[in-house]
Formats: structure tokens, C-alpha cells, sequence
């Protein structure tokens, strides 16, 4: 399910680089470190995308950067939703299976498409869907260029970028792309892929940010 989403100002993409400048090295590491004060107000400021209603975890809880829970249940097929962990913006998305199926075609398109980078995810997500569960993709929305927040270009179909789109994300500040797997496009300014930060399903309905699977290696 395809949403109509609204265009940023270019200098709002200006004022979202600038602010995430200075971290553009920690965005390797897996838990993107020291880039909470810097980056606490990213994912306010980025425009509207499909998304539905959350709960959201207390102030005090944020500021002690805890584990943050959130409802997926009602996320629709091809949806994607924003929620903040620890100042940053994390992507949830139900993929579809045209958006699955189109994953092993990209492989030979990308910088690191079997995610041997282990900075950027768990030793549980070095997989082809970078995931837990194959539909449900968790990630840091920071381009690991300049620390941009990236647009979520869901839909399977030619874009101006490239003819042959299968989904993903496109950070049009100096546009780097990244496939559903958000695995880095090579060509592209950024060196790597999107973070996967640590969690893991509560019951078929809930995900936890920031606490890894019970008795998972990391």
C-alpha cells in the first residue's frame, strides 16, 4: 500500500546534515555512540511519511536512552513507521514479499550485501534481511554518509534515480540509496550500510528497541 508523502525543503535538508556532521564516523558503529544530544531532534524535524499512532515511552525513560517497546500490529503491508531510541530515528518496516523476492537481485549492486561490515548489525541480523523475521526490517534511519535522515522509497518502480528501483530508502541530501534490506547501493557517497540496532519481539505484536533476543550472540 502505496502512500502519498510530502516533499522536505531543500534547506531543511540542509539544516538535518549540518546538524548530524560531526558524527558521520560513529554512524559505522553499532550503536551509533555519543550521537544522542546531537542528534535528538532528527527525527522531529524530517517530514511526514506513512505512519499511525505509537505509544510513546516516558521522558524520563528517553533521557536514560532505556529500551524502548512498540506496537507493530497494526502496521499494514509495505508500511514503514518512525519511532526515537536514544535521541535517533528508527525505521520499522512490514515488507512485502514483492519487496522480499526482489532482494537477491540487488546483491551484485551492493557495497556489502552479505553485511560482513559487523558494525552495523547484529551477529542475529547478518543475514539477507538484515532481520529477526524476514517481513519485519529494524533499522537506524541515518545515512551512513553524513548522518542524513534517508526517505523510505517503498514502491517497486522506475525512480529518477534509478530505472531499475526494487524499494528502499534514498537520502536525497547527496543521494545515496539503499535497498530494502538497507544495504548501501554502490556508486553512492555512503561508505555502509544502515545500522541494525539491537532488539527483539516481546510476542507477534510488540518489538523491544535496544535489548537483544534472549541468549542471542551479538
Amino acid at each position: 500500500m502505496q502512500r502519498a508523502t510530502r516533499e522536505r525543503p531543500i534547506v531543511q535538508f540542509e539544516l538535518e546534515c549540518l546538524m548530524a556532521s560531526e558524527v558521520v564516523d560513529k554512524g559505522r558503529r553499532k550503536f551509533l555512540a555519543g550521537t544522542t544530544a546531537l542528534l535528538g531532534g532528527v527525527g522531529v524535524a524530517v517530514a511526514a511519511i506513512p505512519f499511525i499512532e505509537s505509544w510513546e515511552p516516558s521522558a524520563r525513560a528517553k533521557s536514560a536512552a532505556a529500551p524502548v517497546t512498540v506496537e507493530i500490529g497494526k502496521i499494514e503491508s509495505g508500511q514503514m513507521i518512525r519511532y526515537a531510541w536514544r535521541g535517533l530515528p528508527v525505521f520499522i518496516v512490514n515488507r512485502t514479499q514483492q519487496q522480499l523476492a526482489a532482494l537477491p537481485a540487488q546483491d551484485s549492486r551492493l557495497k556489502d550485501p552479505k553485511s560482513q561490515n559487523t558494525d552495523q548489525q547484529p551477529t542475529y541480523c547478518q543475514n539477507e534481511y538484515r532481520a529477526i523475521k524476514p517481513e519485519w526490517l529494524v533499522v537506524v534511519g541515518i545515512c551512513t554518509h553524513l548522518g542524513c535522515v534517508p526517505d523510505y522509497k517503498g514502491e517497486v518502480k522506475p525512480e529518477p534515480w534509478d530505472p531499475n528501483w526494487k524499494g528502499g530508502f534514498y537520502c536525497p541530501c547527496h543521494k545515496s540509496r539503499y535497498d530494502m534490506s538497507a544495504r548501501v547501493y554502490d556508486g553512492v557517497p555512503a561508505p555502509a550500510n544502515l545500522v541494525v540496532p539491537p532488539y527483539h519481539f516481546i510476542d507477534d505484536t510488540h518489538v523491544q528497541i535496544g535489548v537483544d533476543p534472549s541468549g542471542a550472540q551479538t
